[in-house]
Formats: structure tokens, sequence, C-alpha cells
């Protein structure tokens, strides 16, 4: 309704001169546009996870075995130009690894070879001696993360 037709209307305005009625709605919606953000930024739970790998065997299906003692997790990127190879090695700590780019093809011996390329996350051979290869193209890049413990080598290579 217009004051001109019910008259002035102290109620309806606020210290300042701001008419109460807009001074609610803008209050209102700074309440409802909180919110809204709230909601937006995760705050009413866990944000969604995209799991790259879960499992309990290793590429080879040998079952996952921590090593005893005091556990200590090693996380790195291994960089790997066209034609570099890792040499025969093997792992005494458990290895979870995510391809990044390229791709490594790695021969297990009498276990067969595989293709990892990059987005591919694995659980690599335990105490198995194998070797990995980049035979592309372009560089590999992996995350490796070793879930070993105190006094007990992440990686250990054979002697050339």
């Amino acid at each position: 309704m217009s004051e001109a037709l019910i008259g002035p209307q102290p109620w309806l305005i606020r210290a300042g001169g701001v008419p109460r009625g807009r001074a609610l709605l803008a209050a209102g919606l700074a309440g409802a546009v909180g919110l809204g953000c709230g909601m937006a930024l995760g705050r009413t739970g866990y944000p969604p996870l995209e799991v790259l790998l879960q499992g309990s065997e290793t590429v080879l299906e040998q079952a996952v075995a921590y090593p005893a003692g005091r556990p200590v997790v090693t996380a790195a990127i291994v960089s790997m130009a066209p034609g570099q190879e890792t040499g025969w090695h093997a792992h005494e700590a458990p290895l979870f690894a995510w391809m990044l780019a390229g791709e490594l093809t790695v021969d297990y011996g009498p276990d067969g070879a595989r293709v990892y390329r990059a987005g591919d996350a694995l659980l690599e051979a335990f105490r198995t001696r194998h070797n990995g290869r980049n035979g592309g193209a372009e560089q590999v890049r992996l995350l490796a993360v070793f879930m070993g413990a105190e006094g007990v080598a992440n990686t250990v290579a054979e002697p050339e």
C-alpha cells in the first residue's frame, strides 16, 4: 500500500531511514544465499570420493601383506624418459601406483608382462622380480606410495 493512502507508518521505518520490509527481505535473502553457499561448499557432508583403487591383492593376485615394525609411508613421483628401464627389482613393501602420464610395460618374468597407461591405478607385485620399461614416445610419470616399515627397503634392485 502507498503511504499516501494510509499515512505515515513509523513501525515500517528502521533507524537510519531503511524501510523494515526491505531490511527483512535483504536479511532473508542473505540467509538463503548463505545456506545455499554452505550446501554448495559441501558443509552438509563429506565431499564425494573418486576411488582410484580398492583391493587386497596385487596385479599378480598376491595377498597384500604389510611388513612388521613401525609403519613408514613413502610417496614419490617416478619419472622415466622414453626408452628408460627400471632394471630388475622387487618390492619388500606393498606399493600403490597411479599412472599420471605415458605408458609403462612391466615384465614380470614367468608371470608375463602388463601395460599400464595414464589413469591406471594398481597394487604392484610384491616380492616378485620385475622390470619396467617406457616403450612410448612420451615421459612416464607415476605416483608411487610405499606402505613400508622402519628398516625394510621399499625396493631392492638386482645387481647388474
